[in-house]
C-alpha cells in the first residue's frame, strides 16, 4: 500500500470520528451520521489498498 493512500485513509476515518465526537457533544444528528459515513470510508478505502498490497505480494 502506498504511503500516500494509506495516509489519506488513516486521516479520513480520524476526520470522520471527529465529526462523529461534535455532533454527539452539540447534539447535531447530521452531522454525527456524516461523521460516521466518512469514518466508514475511510476504513473501505485502507482494506481495498490492504488487498491490493496483498495480492502485489
Amino acid at each position: 500500500m502506498g504511503i500516500g493512500k494509506k495516509t489519506r485513509s488513516i486521516g479520513k476515518m480520524i476526520e470522520g470520528k471527529t465529526k462523529e465526537m461534535a455532533g454527539k457533544a452539540v447534539g447535531n444528528k447530521s452531522m454525527e451520521k456524516k461523521g460516521k459515513a466518512e469514518m466508514v470510508k475511510g476504513k473501505v478505502r485502507h482494506a481495498v489498498e490492504k488487498g491490493k498490497d496483498t495480492f502485489r505480494h
